[in-house]
């Protein structure tokens, strides 16, 4: 570590982009504290941006740099080159978790369920992984009328209160679902939400409210019908890559994720990603969404990490 810090030291000292007591002490700080690009790699790349070869000659040091660093901040047992870009997660415990403490209002164990989602998505943040999707409201919970409005102004809540925390760790925050049939006061916060992170270049995180997995595959059906319809596609020209592009998931870098999470011990999908998870490893803990903490999150990425990923293949 101490190596690779001296020895981008002296690469900036020689090619005069900044000095050695600047680089030593900003490489290590932003390489740990930011989850998105370094400030000092952004500015030194543009102070020796006109020779091309000391450019990537630098940036690869600080790269490497930052890759230790990362190492450094994991717990034991992790690897960074295995961690998984996109890790979903299903919600699931709350009321449970509330009926065993004999709780009879349903925001209280909700907000802790959000915390527990909060905690995780930092720690993503801190480990460069790149995007998290949260299964928060399936199409079917309307009929549950009584949780219904109170988990609206939950969702309110916690969206005008947390926003600043998550842009200050540069997140992008998108939303999947069908949005028409939510309260209008809660679109138009979905919406100011979206455009506030757009621009964040850390991690993605997708939050799908009133979202089904058999509603994105119709979606997605509807609108390539529709292009069939009015001949801008062709039905030869329709794969399973044209397909995917119309799913909501789109939206996202990585849109199929690597790991799915279910709380609560239920071993079902429940209809999230039905066409994302082909190939997901699958994850069942049996703590309830409250009681889910670091170091059950960091069993699930050893777990994942031992595992070897075929995709159909031998």
């Amino acid at each position: 570590m101490a190596f690779l810090v001296n020895s981008c030291v002296k690469v900036g000292f020689v090619f005069g982009a900044v000095s050695p007591t600047t680089l030593s002490l900003q490489a290590e700080q932003d390489a740990l504290r930011f989850p998105f690009p370094c400030p000092l790699t952004m500015c030194c790349s543009e102070s020796i941006a006109r020779d091309g070869r000391r450019e990537t000659f630098f940036a690869n040091e600080l790269s490497l740099v930052k890759a230790v660093q990362i190492q450094e901040t994991l717990p034991g047992g992790l690897k960074p080159e295995l961690l998984p870009n996109h890790i979903a997660i299903i919600l699931d415990g709350n009321r449970r978790w509330a009926n065993e403490r004999g709780f009879k209002e349903l925001l209280p164990n909700h907000r802790n369920g959000g915390r527990v989602i909060k905690e995780i998505v930092f720690l993503c943040c801190k480990w460069r992984i790149k995007v998290v999707s949260i299964f928060a409201f399936s199409t079917e919970n309307w009929v549950r009328p009584k949780q219904v409005d109170a988990l609206m102004s939950l969702f309110e809540e916690v969206m005008q209160n947390d926003l600043q925390e998550f842009m200050g760790y540069n997140v992008q925050i998108s939303f999947i679902g069908d949005k028409s049939k939510l309260p209008k006061s809660l679109q138009e916060l979905i919406a100011t939400v979206e455009n506030s992170t757009r621009g964040n270049m850390g991690l993605h995180l997708m939050i799908a409210i009133n979202y089904g997995g058999r509603y994105d595959v119709m979606q997605a059906s509807r609108s390539i019908a529709s292009k069939v319809k009015d001949g801008s596609l062709q039905v030869e020209d329709i794969n399973e890559t044209l397909f995917e592009k119309e799913l909501e998931t789109n939206c996202a870098e990585f849109p199929n994720p690597d790991l799915l999470i279910r709380t609560s011990g239920e071993q079902r999908i429940s209809n999230f990603y039905l066409w994302q998870l082909a190939y997901t490893e699958v994850f069942f803990s049996v703590k309830k969404l409250p009681d889910f903490e670091e170091e059950d999150f960091i069993e699930v990425l050893i777990s994942f990490q031992k595992r070897e990923r075929r995709y159909g293949g031998n």
